[in-house]
């Protein structure tokens, strides 16, 4: 029952592995400085966010019981939308990057965090209205919220988009603090 939400987040692992790219040249040192600032503040969202979504992956692996996996799963959504939400934050306390349009550039990918983060914690919210005792609406509603994750990583996906078109595609991906190991992402 839970399958199509490990199934569903395993699409939504791959935005956080999208940063997980090989190192590029030297580049701009201002952009490098920048994505710096930006990554030293990512890496503890990203091992959260990796956490949250291995939670969820084992309790709709295992046979867990309904009670466990709403807990599970309502408390890694909550992990997931503070975390994009700090993410957002170390965007706007990193400054403008030093990039043509980096203002816009700025803004948009924060947009696109906070964004995220409110569509985690709407999941949250559905997460916590399920009834874990109706087993019929139990799954149901399992299947909203795992329709809902598309929508929900949207904005983070775009902001990815944003900053890689900005041109700090190189920068970000070289900086240790962005880097996530590559973990399968097919669930079983």
């Amino acid at each position: 029952m839970n399958k199509k939400l490990a199934a569903a987040l395993s699409g939504s692992a791959v935005l956080m592995l999208v940063l997980s790219g090989c190192g590029g040249d030297d580049g701009d040192e201002k952009a490098n400085a920048w994505a710096k600032k930006v990554c030293d503040q990512w890496q503890p969202e990203l091992k959260k966010i990796e956490t949250a979504n291995a939670d969820i992956k084992r309790v709709a692996t295992e046979s867990s019981k309904p009670d466990e996996v709403k807990q599970t799963d309502a408390a890694a959504f909550a992990t997931m939308s503070e975390s994009y939400k700090t993410m957002g934050s170390a965007l706007q306390q990193a400054g403008v990057p030093p990039v043509k349009n980096g203002a816009t550039t700025q803004e948009t990918a924060v947009k696109g965090f906070e964004a995220t983060s409110k569509g985690y914690a709407d999941l949250k919210a559905k997460m916590d209205a399920l009834d874990p005792a109706d087993q019929t609406k139990f799954a149901d509603g399992l299947k909203e919220v795992a329709g809902g994750l598309q929508e929900a990583t949207k904005g983070g996906q775009d902001a990815l988009a944003t900053l890689n078109a900005g041109g700090l595609d190189k920068a970000i991906n070289s900086q240790k603090g962005c880097q996530v190991a590559s973990t399968s992402a097919s669930p079983k």
